[in-house]
């Protein structure tokens, strides 16, 4: 019997053109970190997303520990962070030290609650203990609301950062996912919808943070002939190959873009009544990085789950609060039970740009057949 084909969550879909540029990368044998390459395709993020200065480095997560390097953050600092998110969003900041608070969604767009946030930063500034920074997350391609945020953070004198891992293409009014606060994070991590492999990005308006941030990511060396270092730095920089995958991924972005938000519409259609979709905020546009979407009764979200893995089909449950997480066991955390339910009864669909609509009519049988069975 012949083996079924595995349909995957979000895998990456490539094009000639990445191939193209992975030779050119090859020909002109500067396959190391930094390069040609890479400064292209900073310069064409930043085109891109309007974000007038980026350093593209090895990993989102590297992004944000150069985000919090350059904040300050340290050990006995307090962190607000998202509390649905991935720990990446919040990890970097833990590993120097700090103390994560955490703010629940809001359930009309599932980012963070902006009325949680202010009432937290109440909270801390009667204490005498304002965190170091507020961490937002645009949760599956949907960004957080920027304008109550910054203007909330702005109150009680705490800088923004937005891990927009899960956004690149998506939009807030007439901005980019990651265009507030002081700098903004993007992944191009193989399950993104454009990918460099692995790869992200930090953006900020202050040319003077950027600046710093790439030397950091280069170990922090000074401009002499010799390795100096007045401070430690990070091995972080992307790769010149790495960055011309980028570059041909760029060329087909919106067609991708495009894609996602079909595949979500035809979800959204042929499952109605069967599942909720996840809501799209109504001031900006979500990319659909993920196809998500909420079951009535969350004990079958892993039955689901489960039975479509039996028929070779990846899906997965929304993001585990950081709140539930063991190792933020006893950790703060504002409100928590709207992030509790979407856990609970979020799953997940296959919605690769690649996926083709045999595929999906596939993936809704199934869904379809087991939920009827169930």
């Amino acid at each position: 019997m012949k083996k079924r084909e595995t349909i995957f969550l979000s895998p990456p879909c490539m094009h000639a053109s990445e191939r193209r540029m992975v030779k050119e990368a090859f020909d002109s044998n500067y396959i190391t970190a930094g390069g040609p390459m890479v400064a292209r395709f900073e310069r064409e993020m930043e085109a891109r997303t309007g974000i007038p200065h980026a350093a593209a480095v090895s990993a989102g997560t590297a992004a944000l520990s150069l985000a919090y390097r350059e904040l300050g953050v340290g050990r006995g600092d307090i962190v607000f962070c998202s509390d649905l998110t991935f720990i990446a969003s919040i990890g970097p900041a833990i590993h120097a030290g700090a103390k994560p608070v955490f703010i629940d969604s809001n359930p009309a767009t599932w980012c963070i609650d902006p009325a949680l946030l202010e009432e937290a930063l109440f909270d801390a500034q009667k204490r005498g203990k304002i965190p170091k920074c507020v961490t937002v997350v645009d949760l599956y391609g949907q960004c957080c609301d920027y304008d109550a945020i910054e203007a909330i953070c702005a109150r009680y004198g705490v800088p923004l950062l937005v891990d927009a891992a899960e956004a690149f293409g998506a939009t807030y009014k007439t901005r980019s996912a990651g265009d507030a606060g002081f700098a903004g994070v993007l992944s191009f991590n193989g399950n993104k919808i454009m990918t460099t492999s692995g790869g992200g990005m930090l953006l900020s308006r202050d040319a003077a943070v950027i600046e710093r941030a790439r030397k950091r990511s280069q170990q922090s060396r000074e401009e002499k002939p010799w390795y100096e270092h007045v401070e430690i730095g990070h091995n972080y920089r992307l790769g010149n190959v790495n960055a011309a995958i980028g570059l041909g991924q760029l060329a087909h972005f919106d067609a991708m873009l495009e894609k996602k938000r079909r595949i979500f519409a035809r979800y959204d259609r042929e499952l109605a009544g069967l599942m909720q979709e996840m809501p799209e905020a109504s001031y900006g546009r979500c990319s659909r990085w993920l196809s998500v979407f909420l079951l009535d009764d969350g004990g079958r979200v892993m039955p689901l789950i489960d039975s479509l893995a039996k028929e070779a089909i990846e899906a997965r449950p929304v993001w585990k609060p950081m709140h539930l997480q063991p190792c933020f066991k006893g950790c703060k955390c504002y409100g928590g039970a709207v992030s509790e339910r979407l856990f609970a009864h979020g799953v997940c669909l296959p919605s690769g740009a690649g996926l083709t609509a045999p595929q999906q009519s596939r993936v809704i049988r199934s869904v379809k057949r087991i939920l009827h069975e169930q």
